[in-house]
């Protein structure tokens, strides 16, 4: 299962749209280093600020996930594995630090056989009915 793991830097069309509220003077000084060339625009900016808080922490996060047994990155499920999960009579306990990818291809019915617990940290892939039948399941 780990073979499926793949570490990914967001592409503007891999990324989850966030909202944050900031203070005019904060948004004014964003502006100003936009308008002086340091920054592209406001996300740019936003996004370098980010990354530098994270690898800032880096250690403390790669510890938190060794701790916590996460997959890092791109993480997919589709029927095939799940099915072979149900035939060896297994569950999962899926922890993705990154993206979790339920692949449209799994019915509700095969996502509660196979699938004792979802954590992700970032963003889970999903149809309505797979969210909804594992609902109980996803923290």
């Amino acid at each position: 299962m780990a073979d499926s793991v793949r570490d990914l830097r967001p592409k503007a069309t891999d990324s989850e749209k966030i909202t944050i509220n900031l203070g005019y003077v904060d948004l004014g000084h964003i502006d100003l280093l936009v308008r002086e060339g340091f920054y592209s625009n406001r996300t740019d900016l936003i996004r370098t600020a980010i990354r530098n808080q994270l690898e800032r922490h880096g250690d403390a996060i790669q510890q938190s996930v060794a701790h916590h047994r996460l997959d890092l990155g791109l993480r997919h499920f589709d029927r095939r594995e799940l099915e072979a999960v149900r035939l060896a009579g297994k569950t999962l306990h899926i922890q993705v630090l990154g993206l979790a990818v339920i692949a449209d291809d799994v019915t509700p019915e095969l996502a509660r056989e196979t699938i004792a617990s979802l954590h992700v940290l970032g963003a889970l892939q999903a149809s309505a009915a797979v969210k909804a039948a594992l609902s109980d399941r996803i923290r």
